[in-house]
């Protein structure tokens, strides 16, 4: 494990492609950060002391029964935060509860959990893009505001090939810089699956919903068995609704997007059976004859319904456009839809064709049943979004109808979510070269833990566990006869955020020590069990740049100190130089 260095030198270029230091860099964030009453409060009159109190800081994360990844950093950070003379508090929430408070009310200081990422490195626009800083949902829940970081992430969407991969270089050099968030680790994704009633697993991805379809089954069995850990489903299966949502299987199985992709970051077609470029205007021709679940067609309206309606959920009823909590960043590329025919529609975009293409990722709804949802209506849990709430955002959507290769058959709240095959759907066509629904129903039966859900399939009861196995069961699981692991690729990742909506958070500079206490090799090896993989930027493998490589510590916030243990002089020196002070009692003082 290395000690302390100093980041090494490096160039970026800025928006407009000119070259200029990283420190300088640094120095300008300060000047074009848009929040930024923590960086004018420096602790430099120690005589009036009477608004100067140590500095408190709450940790909001999740439960052990939640997320125990999560509330392990927690105590390990709370451990070395204390240690540099930092107040720690801790506000432990449900899943549900987690995302209400970090996604739609905004009240933390900072917050531990795990981010639904991306293939492709535009997820970074709508995360951190300072036109978001004030809505709900995973749309920069931070609340950054940085017009350096806004430049590069407008021109990775408008530039192509050689261009654009310089552009998101220049994107992540500028977010290491400034660290609005701390990405710690991609852990690693494993499931445990029977192969006695079913085969070819692992072909697809098991996050997804092609993980799922193409299944061969034994002769006599029809119905496929999940061991699920997140009970929120079996609560609210409305697409839209953060704070039920994660990495979106269960959408992907009720509900058809226009495009499917996976792991390397490929769209292909789905619902569509082609589409063509010409510029940045793409000519798709969706599949004939395809319907919803409840025997209504899918015709090329209600394509140009659901992205007008994610756009704006209250269909033009409001002074300003009410868009969607999710989906946001890929529904805004899209600048406009015309229909041509039944099945056939023009959809331009203002971005590049590769982020064009993912806003056909979005789930397809229907209009005769969202329409009505465009009335107004209170927040979730009566929490009121800043872009405004309409029906879309809090109805439970139980049933749901889609056009997906599954249709729900019925639920057990905490208990079971029951799905039946689509018989008409179009995967189940001859001619159409893509895995199909084999089984004539799928059942979600949710389990307290990862250790139940793998005994749940060891058993016989289950086929899969459809949630990521916690990296703490992995090592105790062995392949038998009938079951076996399967390893996916992961895009998720851990990270610590701060709400830069506040001081000393606003403070790039003070983000940027908090980021150098957080050992993340070492968390890897003590809390994931060495099945994880450290980063210094939350993008997948092929996007990383070489500045920002993983080379035994994080090249840009390097840890000050060594196993797990914090170089305290050297922290109280960084805070120092970031403009703060230290008490007699050795207590990082903070003007409140």
């Amino acid at each position: 494990m290395n000690g302390r260095r100093a980041a090494p030198k490096r160039r970026s270029r800025d928006a407009d492609g000119s070259s200029i230091s990283r420190r300088a860099m640094l120095a300008a964030t300060a000047g074009l950060t848009v929040s930024t009453s923590g960086c004018v409060q420096r602790l430099q009159d120690l005589v009036t002391r009477n608004n100067i109190d140590q500095l408190s800081l709450t940790i909001t994360t999740l439960p052990a029964d939640s997320d125990r990844e999560s509330i392990r950093i927690a105590n390990e950070l709370e451990r070395v935060f204390k240690r540099v003379g930092i107040d720690v508090s801790y506000d432990i929430r449900s899943g549900i509860d987690f995302r209400r408070t970090v996604l739609y009310d905004h009240e933390f200081d900072v917050c531990i959990g795990r981010h639904p990422g991306g293939t492709d490195p535009d997820f970074l626009y709508e995360t951190l893009h300072s036109l978001y800083a004030d809505e709900s949902g995973w749309q920069n829940p931070f609340g950054f505001t940085n017009l350096n970081v806004d430049g590069f992430l407008e021109k990775q969407r408008r530039v192509s090939g050689e261009r654009r991969r310089e552009a998101v270089t220049a994107a992540l050099e500028s977010i290491a810089t400034v660290q609005p968030f701390v990405p710690i680790c991609v852990p690693e994704e494993h499931r445990l699956v029977g192969t006695a009633r079913f085969e070819g697993w692992g072909e697809n991805h098991l996050a997804t919903r092609r993980g799922y379809l193409g299944l061969e089954s034994a002769v006599g069995v029809d119905t496929l068995r999940a061991s699920h850990t997140d009970g929120r489903p079996t609560k609210n299966l409305n697409p839209l609704a953060v704070g039920y949502r994660g990495r979106g299987l269960i959408t992907d199985l009720l509900y058809d997007s226009l495009a499917t992709d996976d792991p390397s970051g490929d769209v292909e077609p789905w619902l569509a059976e082609s589409w063509e470029w010409d510029g940045r205007t793409a000519d798709v021709r969706l599949r004939d004859g395809c319907a919803f679940h409840d025997g209504v067609s899918v015709t090329a309206s209600d394509i140009a319904f659901t992205y007008r309606f994610l756009q704006d959920m209250s269909l033009g009823n409001h002074d300003a456009a009410v868009p969607t909590p999710r989906y946001r960043g890929r529904v805004e590329t899209v600048d406009s839809v015309d229909v041509r025919g039944r099945n056939r529609l023009e959809i331009s975009v203002d971005t590049n064709r590769a982020v064009g293409e993912r806003a056909f990722l979005v789930p397809i709804l229907p209009a005769h049943v969202w329409r009505e949802r465009a009335a107004d209506a209170t927040g979730p849990g009566g929490v009121s979004m800043t872009q405004g709430t309409t029906k879309a955002v809090t109805a439970n959507n139980v049933p749901p109808v889609g056009s997906g290769p599954y249709q729900f058959a019925g639920r057990t709240q905490g208990e079971q979510l029951t799905f039946e095959r689509f018989d008409t759907h179009f995967t189940r066509r001859a001619g159409v070269d893509l895995p199909a629904p084999t089984a004539d129903e799928f059942t979600f039966s949710i389990s307290p833990s990862s250790k139940t859900a793998v005994t749940a399939v060891r058993d016989g009861i289950a086929d899969v566990t459809s949630t990521a196995l916690e990296t703490d069961v992995i090592d105790s699981v062995e392949a038998t006869e009938t079951t076996r692991l399967v390893e996916s690729p992961s895009w998720t990742f851990y990270f610590l955020g701060f709400n830069a909506r506040k001081a000393p958070f606003s403070n790039p500079r003070f983000r940027r020590v908090i980021a150098q206490l957080v050992d993340k090799e070492w968390l890897v090896d003590t809390v994931f069990r060495g099945k994880a993989r450290p980063v210094a930027t939350p993008v997948t493998r092929q996007w990383v740049p070489e500045s920002l490589e993983w080379d035994g510590n994080d090249p840009e916030v390097p840890f000050l100190g060594t196993g797990g243990e914090v170089d305290v002089s050297a922290a109280q020196a960084a805070f120092e130089e970031a403009g703060f002070r230290y008490d007699e009692r050795g207590r990082l003082r903070v003007r409140q």
